[in-house]
């Protein structure tokens, strides 16, 4: 049996990139996650997909909601990334966004937004696993400095300070 405290140990030592999923509620108002467990998935469709916890009030609208948006965020949206990481619908409560043409909530000042329909969900143990077929990138006009999760921690890439 493996140690869940020591798993965690052993996986907080592998940085990786925070991002933040947004989708809408039935009502139409923004709801999303936090989620480092992302990734690159094919080029031939764009895939790319993302692992929620069964247990995150977002998984719903996700699986069910079909359309998506992947925020890779920058360095200076910690405030966003502990926000959507949080539960309850209070979570977002004054978070700006704009709707994309495709429907989907956009937060301002990423890294780079990925737009997604829902292609396909696999069971993934106590998380989901959901590839979105990618329908939008989205690139800021200025280079961002990204955000990275490393021991539980959230900062700065340090090749950009």
């Amino acid at each position: 049996m493996i140690d869940p405290a020591i798993y965690k140990q052993v996986m907080g030592a592998f940085p990786s990139g925070v991002t933040v999923v947004t989708t809408l509620d039935a009502e139409g108002n923004l709801a999303g996650l936090t989620a480092s467990a992302f990734s690159a998935l094919s080029l031939d469709p764009a895939l790319v997909l993302f692992c929620p916890n069964y247990s995150s009030d977002t998984y719903p609208l996700l699986r069910d909601g079909k359309g998506f948006a992947i925020h890779l965020l920058s360095a200076e949206q910690q405030r966003i990334a502990y926000a959507f990481a949080s539960k309850g619908k209070d979570k977002t409560q004054g978070i700006e966004w704009t709707r994309s043409a495709l429907g989907n909530p956009l937060l301002a000042d990423a890294t780079a937004v990925i737009e997604c329909e829902l292609w396909r969900e696999y069971d993934g143990g106590d998380h989901a696993i959901i590839v979105g077929a990618v329908k939008n990138l989205i690139v800021p006009d200025q280079e961002v400095i990204p955000m990275l999760y490393h021991r539980g921690r959230m900062g700065a890439a340090p090749i950009y300070a």
